[in-house]
């Protein structure tokens, strides 16, 4: 595990963008994959649920992000109804690739081509500490509810 000065150059463009926006981290690379929430968890030492997983999804033809806690899933009827869409289904790896500019288990919160609707689950506010992707499958970084939803100009909303 290193912090920010060790971290790979798709991780330290992430790690640049949120330093720059005030987030202090710490911002950890790991030599074993942290792309779904329970391998992030693993290597972290913490619960599943304060894993932040950047999911992306085709509402209504368009890419929207949902930022969930790694204890549950994203029930897409209700996100349907939520967003007042015809149809929400999850984005293909190209598309996620397309909308974010990463790759699909290392979508970080932020760094993307343009603004996308974000949306993140209230089930994130119990942990005190949240880690998200930074932009590849070995890097996180740390944060909180507060801090990623000014980041993220997100929604909150309940996906469970």
């Amino acid at each position: 595990m290193s912090d920010a000065e060790g971290l790979q150059p798709g991780a330290m463009r992430v790690a640049d963008d949120l330093r720059r926006r005030g987030v202090k981290g710490p911002f950890r690379e790991f030599g074993v994959t942290t792309k779904s929430a329970a391998d992030a968890a693993v290597a972290l030492g913490c619960a599943v649920g304060a894993i932040a997983s950047t999911l992306v999804f085709i509402v209504d033809e368009e890419p929207t992000v949902v930022l969930k806690s790694g204890a549950f899933r994203v029930d897409l009827e209700r996100f349907r109804q939520l967003s007042g869409a015809r149809s929400v289904r999850q984005a293909s790896p190209d598309e996620v690739r397309a909308a974010t500019g990463q790759v699909v288990g290392g979508v970080s919160p932020v760094g993307w081509p343009r603004p996308l609707t974000t949306y993140i689950d209230d089930a994130l506010k119990e942990h005190e500490r949240i880690w998200a992707a930074c932009g590849s499958s070995h890097a996180v970084f740390c944060t909180t509810f507060e801090e990623l939803c000014s980041l993220t100009d997100a929604v909150t909303a309940t996906f469970r």
